[in-house]
């Protein structure tokens, strides 16, 4: 099970994610609690070992200004959150960044893995990072193959169940192992990993 630990905002929650075995680590770089500057991320990055996939996270910012930030940052791959098009992910390609393409479950959303020239793909929540639950029975007749990781109101408490019921590739949570907005729960850290490595 791959597990992504996004949100991210310091040295010690980076120096966690990696000791408790996380695949991917997310930086979030649009307006939110959990922002980080673009310097900020590059010294984070710098202490993270190459096994573990770093991450910028955008939304809502042009993808001339993604590569910007991203290659700023030094992080390895950038996911592109919402309605990006086409044309977005063949620009911030062309810099040799990974893509990761996550978008909420609609009966319009393409689901194959790859459709959009992305490694990745994530399927979260309607309000990405709330914290809150969608009905996984919405991936009955939709559900992708390869590489695709479920995210969405995901806990210590609920990722096996969640895991039993989609069978992702990979999880990925934020507001699931923080003790509040955009403050990261080392031991949430720690449990969630185990969790899901579990189920």
């Amino acid at each position: 099970m791959y597990v992504k630990l996004c949100g991210l905002r310091t040295g010690d929650d980076v120096a966690v994610a990696v000791d408790a075995g996380a695949d991917a680590v997310g930086f979030v770089f649009s307006a939110s609690a959990r922002r980080v500057e673009p310097d900020a991320a590059r010294r984070l990055v710098a202490d993270v070992p190459d096994r573990v996939l770093t991450v910028g996270v955008f939304k809502d910012v042009g993808p001339a200004e993604v590569r910007r930030v991203a290659e700023r940052a030094g992080v390895r791959a950038v996911q592109l959150h919402g309605d990006y098009p086409r044309a977005a992910f063949d620009e911030v390609a062309a810099s040799g960044l990974a893509l990761v393409r996550a978008v909420a479950l609609t009966p319009d959303t393409d689901v194959r893995v790859g459709a959009f020239g992305e490694e990745m793909l994530l399927l979260d929540s309607p309000e990405a990072g709330s914290g809150h639950r969608w009905d996984l029975d919405a991936l009955d007749g939709a559900r992708p193959e390869g590489r695709w990781m479920l995210a969405g109101g995901l806990g210590v408490d609920n990722v096996a169940e969640a895991v039993g019921r989609a069978r992702p590739w990979g999880v990925d949570v934020s507001s699931g192992i923080e003790s509040s907005r955009g403050v990261k729960d080392h031991g949430l850290m720690r449990a969630f990993v185990a969790a899901a490595r579990a189920a």
